[in-house]
Order: C-alpha cells, then sequence, then structure tokens
C-alpha cells in the first residue's frame, strides 16, 4: 500500500482537483493507496485553510479531536465544534477551515481499497455513497476509539513489520465497521434495509451520476432489471425518498456547485447537467430554486 505520490494532476475549470492529496501538483495513485497523516500538519501549512476542492478516486476520513472547525460542501457551510468525524467520498466537493488550536487525524484512501474492504457485501453501501458528518458519538464508539483505531493504522503503515499488508486490511475493516456502528446511531430509521436493496441503491446513485437529466425513473429502474415501483420502494426504504425526488436533488446539488465555484456559463453548465437546451436548465432551476440560475450566482458570496 503506497504512501508516496508522483504523476500530474489535472485541474478542472473553476474546481481545485487533486488525483493526490490537497495541495500536491504530482500525484501517482494505484489501487491500494492509503495515506495517514496528523491533521494539524497539512492545515497548518496552509494557515488552517483548506480551499474547495474534489478527489476523483479518493475516499477520506477526518476526525477533528480539538477546536473548531467550518466544514464548506459543495452548496452549504457547516460549523463545528470537536470532536467530529467526517467521511469524504470521491467526487465530493469539500472544504475547511480550521481554528488554529485544532487537532486530528486524516486517512486518505483509494476508492478501489475501500471497495475492496468489504467486498462481497452491500452493508456499507449508504454510508459510503455521500459525505457523512457525525457529531456525536454513544459508547462504545467514541471519538476516542476512531482516534486510536486511526492511530494504530498510522503506525503500521509506517512501520515495517511481518504482514503488514494483510495487517493494514484487518485494521481498516475494523475501522470501517466502526464508522459504520456510529453511521447507524445517528440514524433515525429503525430498520436497516437488506442487502439487495442497499446493492440497487448504490447501483442507482452511481447511474444518477453518471447519466443526470438523460434518464428518467423507468430508465434507471429498466438498467437495474427491476420495475419503478420496485425502485421507489427501495429509495423510500434506505433513503426516505422517492427516486424521482433523488434525481431532482442531484441536479440541482450539481447545478448549485457548478454556479457558486464555477466561471462556466450558464449555458455550459445545462449541457454539463445534459439538459437538451440551456432554457430546460433555466426552467427547471426556477422551478425549484424560486430564482434563475443567473440571480442564484449573483446572490452568492463565497468566502
Amino acid at each position: 500500500m503506497e504512501n508516496t505520490s508522483t504523476s500530474n494532476s489535472p485541474r478542472v475549470k473553476g474546481f481545485s482537483q487533486f488525483d493526490g492529496l490537497y495541495g500536491q501538483t504530482q500525484a501517482q495513485i494505484d489501487a491500494e493507496y492509503l495515506f495517514s497523516e496528523l491533521l494539524e500538519t497539512r492545515s497548518r501549512s496552509f494557515n488552517w485553510v483548506i480551499q474547495p476542492h474534489l478527489h476523483a478516486r479518493l475516499f477520506q476520513v477526518f476526525l477533528v479531536e480539538t477546536g473548531h472547525v467550518t466544514f464548506q460542501e459543495a452548496t452549504r457551510q457547516r460549523h463545528l465544534t470537536a470532536p467530529v468525524l467526517l467521511l469524504i467520498p470521491p467526487n465530493a466537493l469539500h472544504g475547511f477551515r480550521y481554528s488554529s488550536n485544532a487537532t486530528g487525524r486524516i486517512l486518505t484512501l483509494s476508492k478501489a481499497l475501500v471497495d475492496s474492504l468489504f467486498s462481497n457485501s452491500s452493508l456499507l453501501s449508504p454510508l459510503l455513497g455521500a459525505v457523512q458528518c457525525l457529531t456525536s458519538f454513544e459508547e462504545p464508539y467514541s471519538a476516542g476509539r476512531v482516534g486510536t483505531l486511526l492511530k494504530e493504522i498510522d503506525q503500521e503503515l509506517f512501520d515495517n513489520q511481518p504482514e503488514k499488508r494483510l495487517m493494514l486490511r484487518v485494521c481498516l475493516q475494523r475501522l470501517f465497521l466502526v464508522l459504520f456502528r456510529i453511521w447507524q446511531q445517528h440514524e433515525v430509521m429503525g430498520v436497516t434495509p437488506n442487502t439487495q436493496a442497499l446493492r440497487y441503491f448504490r447501483q442507482f446513485q452511481q447511474r444518477v451520476r453518471q447519466a443526470g437529466t438523460t434518464h428518467g425513473v423507468a430508465q434507471f429502474a429498466g438498467e437495474l432489471a427491476i420495475t419503478p415501483g420496485h425502485l421507489n420502494r427501495i429509495c423510500q426504504e434506505v433513503a426516505g425518498q422517492s427516486a424521482s425526488l433523488l434525481v431532482q436533488e442531484h441536479i440541482l446539488d450539481e447545478a448549485r456547485k457548478y454556479l457558486i465555484y464555477t466561471n462556466y456559463s450558464v449555458s455550459e453548465i445545462a449541457y454539463l447537467l445534459h439538459f437538451k437546451y440551456p432554457n430546460y436548465f433555466a426552467k427547471f432551476f426556477r422551478k425549484h430554486m424560486g430564482l434563475t440560475p443567473t440571480d442564484y450566482r449573483e446572490g452568492q458570496q463565497v468566502g
């Protein structure tokens, strides 16, 4: 499992995108990429401000153990006090503004490595498919326990003991199972969706990100070889919303992200979101947001 980086990092128009860690101009990411560091090490070097950016192929775990952090997502900010646990999946726009006394740990690993940890189970699908912000902890799954697991991974990664690769895998599996249990404590729903439903839901999420407005619910369901009614029942069970509403929310989130953080024109954003014509996008946006894309952009101020 690699802990160094060395190739070119692309830059998307308006978004900072890194193949490796934040601020790296070169990176080489393989299927077993794994890196661990103290939160304060990198943050201090950027004066405690990590500008909004994304990673196409990396999953990150942030544990803020002391201090405060303003967490910037695609369309909102959260002002948080430690302890805070943040899980950032690939392609999720995120940024941070830490207090100067903030401490914690960051674990970064490739999406391929995460997927391989539980290759025969969809147990973690809802946890890993979206940004998670966990701020309350109940014994025995405290923030301190997560910190201990992250520290054990760090020690194993930078040591050279026998069967290092196997030990790291076991440590990572323990960590993600604990993260799952902490996440479950935050969930209002008392019933955990079954494995098959979670698998379908994760596939649906992936196709929504890829297809956007080019597909309706019936087409998404057809690709999964299930009926639209079955897909809606799965979405209600896992996310508490209909499939069409989840598609709509994804498109709106992407639209707002582009309007706030890029200099793409409204027409360019329409085509990026797979609208056939820009005026279709403008009507869709105004219907759901109550104002035009241009007015929305002009009303936003990014700090």
